[in-house]
């Protein structure tokens, strides 16, 4: 039996009661009364923040402008809204009896009915109805009003709340004139903020955005940008630790009458709880911001394969590059080998695969032509192709600074039909991918080369050390491709010292590191010509002055002796050296400090002392690692120091890995670890101040026959110690001024016999000598009777030596 207009409305509408809980039911339900009623306009009034009013909430239809309809009425006024909403009793006025209200003067055609139904009980709002039939509206056309009315009273239909009461968890209602916003507990938690955090304000909620995402989002929220209806946007939210979250807000913009605020209502959900209805433009929107945020070449592909593959059921998708003419695919998805062609594993390489392009003649054609191409399934491909999406294969040329960057292949085993959207989708996302992987390019090669100038800075490796083990770590900062100006240096010494260094160049640019590259090297260079530690950086502040730059730099110079166990610091600026004592606990050393170098031209950098015992750590490290947003210098070096104590300092790799674990990369870091164990032979030492007196030589050689007979050198080795000190505390005396000091040494049955003397210049052996010559033979004796000799700088003088290796015999007692 053929069912009535109403028993068909009735049956809609049962329907969409059903699923009540749809952000868009009310607007669906309107559109009933346009399709069983045969309604020109429907709207519904409702009481709004302030109950004086009665405001639009939704409509569906022509323009209510056609009508002569305002946003909002007094429900305390004349109009049939305001009665139909007092009375509980419906209104219905054709032309004639509308022009008995005084709103219908400034209607501009009086061709129209109107009907205004209540929903429930007085009170209740209303719903309103233009019919353009001359006749306006019929029987049947009032009975699926009514029923269009009472569905519209379904409780939480409207979606707006009674001043004062909470809104549903997932709703909002913000007030456009004070910022005030009432937002639901489900809200608040997609936002990452409990209710007793918010202080009701929208700007608190706008600050945990991501910054480019904020002026759609005002857009929204700012009364000017928004007109009566529904607003629908995707945004991101900040979260604690990984990806920004992806959040939907639907919105409708409420009038509550002539001189009042408008209200902003509407929901907000988890976006990705939605992805089965996510349009096309919300997608590229995705990818545009995923593509914005994406660093390098790899990151480029999961974009493109987050943003595509899933939303789209493919079941593969490949990015490749193109270089020369060949094919270099860095994305597969998935990313086993056996899920694609067989002609792409032959030609498989290392992680991905790589083919020339003239092997896939389709793909070729599309690349030359540089527009996106779709297959369906069953087309006539080649292999390589065919097999990479036999239900339906996507080509997109990625187009980049006018060429092609490469290609994306997107492909499906089930038969797929390519709607016109999905395809319109498909070629903005080639697009975007294009210029994304442009880019992506020139930041990994400007990174690469940043890498590389930071590597050529640093050491490469650490010396062996006689008594300790040294490690270092650096990381540079994440924060984009800047270069750091930190650095590390260890520097083995005369007489078994070693320098450890680290310091610190202000900025973070190429001219930093250089001057960094400028500093290691001076200090390198003047601890090795034998300064004491004040000196040494007392030069470098010398040098960095002269060098006329805007820059100054800290540093940290601890000068250890591995023979005795003892060492001096000197800290110009830089953060206080850190001691794991041998029983596990730590010690933050106060050793005083001086400016940072290149600040004052006349600076003092005071020398402290430390005593190392076996087992000692000594840590040396950046602010990168201690400093934060979050925490300032001197809580992090607490922490530094805790974590340093609860470390194993029998495997000081370990110990650094874990020093770094959690490092703030805001700002690059640098860290030197030395485990001190002591020397197990130490060498035996002596020295001898020569004073400038007639008989210096004889007291020299008496001093030298008296130690080396202490220690147990045999004859033959001592006379040849004697004539050696003889030549080299003459040739001092003789040719040079100011102190001369005679220092002896014997490791592991070497013999160094070294006279260090005032004047940098040094010993020349004479090429030829005369037989009249008197003088030039000193040095060649020496040479003749040593196995080795030599001259090195020390402290703005000089120091010349000279080995002797007594015959092998029992190891001397070196005590």
């Amino acid at each position: 039996m053929r069912r009535t207009r109403a028993e068909r409305a009735e049956t809609a509408l049962e329907t969409l009661i059903d699923v009540s809980a749809a952000p868009d039911r009310l607007r669906r339900v309107l559109e009933q009364a346009l399709v069983f009623a045969g309604a020109a306009f429907a709207g519904v009034y409702a009481p709004g923040a302030d109950p004086a009013g009665l405001c639009l909430v939704e409509s569906a239809g022509l323009p209510r402008t056609l009508y002569g309809l305002r946003d909002g009425y007094p429900a305390a006024g004349a109009s049939p809204v305001a009665e139909a909403h007092r009375t509980g009793r419906a209104v219905w006025l054709g032309p004639a009896e509308l022009a008995d209200f005084p709103e219908a003067r400034r209607t501009p055609s009086a061709d129209f009915s109107v009907a205004v139904l209540p929903l429930g009980p007085a009170g209740g709002g209303c719903l309103l109805a233009v019919s353009e039939h001359p006749g306006g509206f019929g029987t049947d056309d009032r009975a699926c009003l009514e029923l269009v009315a009472r569905a519209v009273a379904v409780p939480a239909s409207i979606g707006t709340t009674e001043a004062g009461e909470p809104p549903p968890a997932d709703r909002f209602s913000l007030a456009m004139d004070t910022g005030r916003v009432e937002v639901g507990d489900t809200i608040l938690r997609l936002f990452g903020i409990g209710r007793e955090k918010f202080d009701g304000r929208v700007e608190t909620l706008l600050g945990l955005t991501v910054p480019e995402d904020l002026p759609a989002l005002m857009s929204v929220v700012e009364a000017d940008h928004m007109s009566i209806g529904e607003r629908e946007l995707e945004f991101r939210v900040l979260q604690p630790s990984g990806p920004p979250k992806w959040l939907r807000l639907r919105g409708r913009m409420l009038s509550s009458g002539e001189g009042r605020p408008a209200r902003l209502v509407g929901t907000v959900a988890d976006a990705s709880t939605l992805r089965s209805d996510v349009t096309d433009v919300a997608r590229v929107q995705r990818l545009a911001a995923a593509l914005a945020m994406a660093g390098t070449v790899k990151d480029v592909g999961k974009a493109v394969v987050v943003a595509l593959r899933k939303p789209l059921q493919a079941d593969r998708l490949a990015l490749a590059e193109l270089e020369n003419d060949r094919l270099v695919v860095t994305v597969l998805d998935p990313p086993e080998p056996e899920s694609w062609p067989e002609l792409w594993r032959s030609e498989w390489r290392t992680e991905w695969p790589d083919a020339p392009v003239r092997s896939m003649p389709t793909l070729a054609a599309a690349l030359r032509e540089g527009r996106s191409r779709i297959w369906p399934a069953g087309s006539a491909l080649e292999p390589a192709l065919a097999e990479v999406g036999p239900g339906g294969l996507a080509v997109l040329p990625l187009p980049a600074g006018g060429r092609m960057a490469g290609a994306c292949l997107i492909g499906w085993d089930r038969p797929h039909d390519f709607a016109p959207d999905e395809r319109a989708l498909l070629t903005a996302s080639a697009g975007l991918a294009g210029q994304a992987l442009l880019r992506a390019h020139a930041f990994d090669a400007e990174h690469e080369l940043v890498g590389m100038l930071q590597r050529t800075l640093l050491p490469r490796r650490l010396p062996r050390l006689p008594g300790a083990v040294a490690v270092a770590r650096y990381l540079p900062t994440t924060a984009g491709l800047e270069v750091g100006g930190d650095w590390y240096d260890v520097i083995p010494l005369a007489d078994n010292h070693v320098a450890f260094v680290i310091g610190d160049v202000q900025g973070h640019n190429a001219g930093a590191a250089t001057l960094m590259g400028q500093m290691r090297t001076a200090l390198r260079a003047y601890a090795a010509e034998g300064h004491a530690p004040d000196v040494v950086v007392t030069h470098a502040n010398r040098l960095l002055l002269d060098m006329e730059t805007d820059l100054f730099a800290t540093c940290c110079y601890v000068d250890v002796d591995m023979e005795q166990g003892t060492a001096w610091c000197v800290r110009a600026g830089h953060l206080q050296p850190v001691l794991r004592h041998p029983d596990g606990s730590t010690e933050i050393v106060e050793a005083e400090g001086g400016p940072p170098l290149g600040v004052l031209t006349r600076a003092d950098f005071p020398m402290t002392p430390l005593r190392l015992q076996p087992g000692t750590v000594l840590a040396l490290t950046t602010d990168g690692l201690v400093e934060s947003a979050e925490a300032d210098i001197d809580e992090g070096m607490a922490r530094f120091a805790a974590e340093l104590a609860a470390a194993d300092p029998g495997h000081l790799g370990l110990v650094a890995d874990a020093l770094l674990t959690g490092a703030h990369r805001g700002d690059d870091v640098a860290l030197l670890l030395m485990r001190y164990d002591g020397m197990a032979v130490r060498p035996l030492r002596e020295s001898w101040t020569v004073w400038r007196v007639p008989e210096a030589v004889r007291h020299a050689r008496r001093f030298t026959r008296r130690t080396l007979r202490t220690w147990g050198v045999e004859r033959d080795t001592l006379d040849a110690a004697l004539l050696i000190v003889s030549e080299l505390v003459t040739n001092a005396l003789v040719h040079t001024g100011g102190q001369v000091r005679l220092d002896l040494s014997l490791v592991n049955h070497r013999l160094r016999l070294a006279v260090a003397d005032g004047s940098p210049r040094s010993p020349v052996k004479p090429t030829s000598i005369g037989w009249e010559a008197t003088g030039g033979r000193g040095i060649l004796l020496v040479e003749a009777v040593s196995a080795t000799w030599g001259t090195v700088p020390v402290s703005g003088g000089k120091q010349v030596w000279a080995d002797l290796v007594p015959d092998a015999g029992p190891p001397l007692d070196q005590g």
